[in-house]
């Protein structure tokens, strides 16, 4: 009777709880506005899923704010993820989405990061982000054979050290021997896409949620097309494309791939709080993100669009980011090599 009795008032006193902060939080946010702040420059893959998100995401925060999205590209994020960390007020109203490879960045001492990954306050991802390499027919890539046997470096477009479509495609060259030369400082995948269709660049490396839908029309007709997968599974509507790891040849350059690329796909697309943000707003907003990604009218507009949705919650994406910061200094050091050294 006692265990009982305990167990009610322990239930009763977080229902309390829960409640109190669930009446605190629509006092605070009623009438405000909630600012989604993307890394990246519109169009984009970040941007598509920010604003699909933004439209359904303030009905599930209490006191339904109005949240919009800007825009803050520059050096493949840093310069939006140095201004959460650095400017932004941590007072719930401002919430960042970046390029989460520069987490990597952090633990390798890539330049220009002022920030600290740990500090952040997590939200949770819409999606993990899976890599694909892929190249216009214009190039006359069409096959890694090709592209192994190709007699110039093979133009790749790129954001900005550190960014998924620069660390995929140098990882390409360090592990497997591809030639590849990275043309980096493009504001996003968007203005990638247009370098491709102009003839500037051969083709891209970034996530395949992403590029099945920003790309779509290109890779249907077949002027684009996907040459390569950085994932430990095929995609089922790419299935034939090779897999990197599977052409990696020895222990060190299958984890190159595996550190360099596929482990931080989880991390790859956080949205994120300010440090030192209230923890009553916090838990709000990681519950209606959630809720967010669950709702019928949200999912069926991802659906339309072509959205991959596998969530990630803000208590994983904290365990996930706390792991990078234990990786051993001699996989820091070939990772380093592969990815900074020109």
């Amino acid at each position: 009777m006692r265990v009982r009795f305990l167990t009610l008032i322990t239930a009763i006193v977080a229902a309390t709880y829960l409640g109190s902060g669930a009446a605190q939080a629509q006092s605070f946010y009623a009438g405000k506005t909630l600012r989604i702040i993307v890394g990246l420059s519109p169009g984009g893959g970040f941007d598509t899923y920010a604003r699909t998100i933004g439209r359904h995401l303030g009905k599930h925060i209490p006191g339904n704010p109005t949240v919009i999205v800007d825009n803050m590209p520059g050096a493949g994020s840093i310069i939006m993820t140095n201004h959460m960390y650095k400017v932004a007020k941590p007072d719930g109203l401002t919430m960042g989405h970046f390029n989460g490879a520069l987490i990597l960045g952090q633990v390798l001492g890539q330049a220009g990061i002022e920030f600290d990954a740990r500090k952040f306050e997590y939200v949770g991802a819409a999606v993990s982000e899976s890599v694909v390499c892929s190249l216009s027919k214009a190039s006359g890539v069409t096959s890694i054979d090709q592209w192994k046997a190709a007699k110039t470096p093979v133009k790749m477009g790129g954001v900005a050290p550190g960014a998924t479509p620069d660390n995929s495609a140098r990882i390409l060259h360090a592990a497997l021997g591809l030639p590849v030369q990275v043309v980096s400082g493009y504001k996003g995948t968007s203005r990638i896409r247009l370098a491709v269709e102009s003839g500037e660049l051969a083709g891209a490396c970034w996530s395949w949620q992403s590029m099945r839908v920003t790309w779509r029309k290109a890779i249907d007709s077949g002027d684009v097309k996907p040459i390569v997968q950085i994932v430990p599974k095929p995609f089922p509507d790419i299935s034939k494309v090779p897999l990197a790891i599977d052409l990696a040849t020895t222990e060190e350059a299958k984890q190159l791939i595996r550190y360099g690329v596929q482990n931080a796909s989880a991390y790859a697309r956080p949205f994120i709080l300010p440090p030192g943000t209230p923890m009553d707003r916090v838990a709000v907003l990681r519950t209606a993100f959630q809720a967010t990604l669950k709702d019928p009218d949200f999912l069926a507009e991802a659906k339309k669009a072509r959205l991959i949705i596998d969530p990630v919650t803000g208590e994983e994406m904290e365990k996930i980011v706390a792991d990078v910061f234990t990786m051993s200094p001699a996989l820091q050091a070939k990772l380093k090599e592969a990815l900074y050294t020109k």
